[in-house]
């Protein structure tokens, strides 16, 4: 049984795929917040910004097995267009706490390259076309090489130069937000002050709120 938040056709906003038309399924359930406000101060991300408890978001649902998800899924992507190769992000929440062989192969066998966009805390299954590790506080990472590792910047108790030597084609540091910081500068500025002085990082920006694209 998956659980799913939401799922939904649209841009990827972020990172090294933004731009790229994305059927995005959005897992129930997250191993490092509740996801209930009470919850936030104790938990070991505390900056989320994502509603991704319970089942009754936009084609949401409780799914019986891989392939009824990946049915569902599929109904989402314009089946007009066969020359772009369908494309998948896995996302939540925490989505390998549901992500498994299973539902890659069905959506694999549909066509569809698969992306996740994951904490790293946990081990992924394999056959994961894009790996994508955003990494919080002090948590220690299960997943160590892939595609891309974008970082919110800047936590506290996690400094980019902790990931500087994974294993990783791309390094992205995005933004926590625009408000003002207690001195009067900003995270936009001090996340590009940051990528000017270590140029291995890249900036980030959420495109899709920039744009208002849903």
């Amino acid at each position: 049984m998956y659980h799913v938040k939401e799922a939904f056709y649209s841009l990827q906003g972020e990172g090294a795929q933004a731009g790229r038309a994305s059927v995005f399924c959005r897992f129930s359930g997250c191993n490092l917040w509740s996801g209930r406000e009470q919850d936030r101060t104790s938990a070991a991300c505390r900056f989320c910004d994502t509603d991704f408890v319970g089942t009754d978001g936009q084609h949401g649902g409780r799914f019986v097995d891989a392939d009824a998800l990946a049915v569902h899924l599929t109904a989402l992507w314009p089946q007009q267009d066969a020359a772009a190769t369908p494309y998948v992000v896995f996302t939540g929440g925490e989505p390998l706490l549901q992500l498994d062989e299973a539902l890659i192969e069905a959506m694999h066998s549909r066509g569809f390259e698969v992306a996740v966009e994951t904490n790293g805390t946990l081990p992924a299954p394999a056959g994961i076309d894009w790996l994508c590790v955003s990494p919080k506080a002090d948590t220690a990472l299960k997943l160590t090489r892939g595609d891309e590792l974008k970082l919110v910047y800047p936590q506290a108790e996690a400094d980019p130069e902790r990931f500087t030597e994974l294993d990783f084609r791309h390094f992205f540091l995005q933004p926590m937000d625009t408000t003002p910081l207690v001195d009067g500068a900003n995270y936009l500025d001090a996340t590009v002050a940051y990528c000017l002085a270590h140029p291995q990082w890249r900036l980030s920006l959420q495109t899709h709120k920039i744009t208002g694209i849903d």
